[in-house]
């Protein structure tokens, strides 16, 4: 796991995946969860703490996640326009799924 983590955080995994299973797919799927207890929390009249760190949760994951793409793009060998538009995809998809 620990290797994992260092091979996206050095851009060592292949673009693809860095960009449709950790960025897409793994990022729907933790800023949903959190996106749930987010609204748990509301519901049951949470501290607004208790909101806000639930509601700022996913963004560790977000950011490590834009880094791994980012480098990950930069050792990308294919046509140049793939890894840009890698890059400001994910950007872009991560701050929608933090704001929503």
């Amino acid at each position: 796991m620990v290797e994992l983590i260092i091979d996206l955080w050095t851009g060592a995994v292949p673009l693809r995946h860095a960009f449709w299973w950790y960025a897409v797919a793994y990022g729907l799927v933790v800023n949903l969860m959190t996106s749930l207890v987010f609204l748990a929390l509301l519901v049951n009249d949470a501290s607004p703490i208790s909101l806000i760190v639930a509601f700022l949760s996913p963004v560790p994951f977000n950011l490590f996640v834009v880094v791994a793409v980012w480098r990950s793009a930069d050792h990308y060998r294919g046509p140049k326009k793939w890894a840009d538009l890698a890059r400001v995809g994910t950007v872009i998809w991560l701050v929608i799924l933090t704001a929503a």
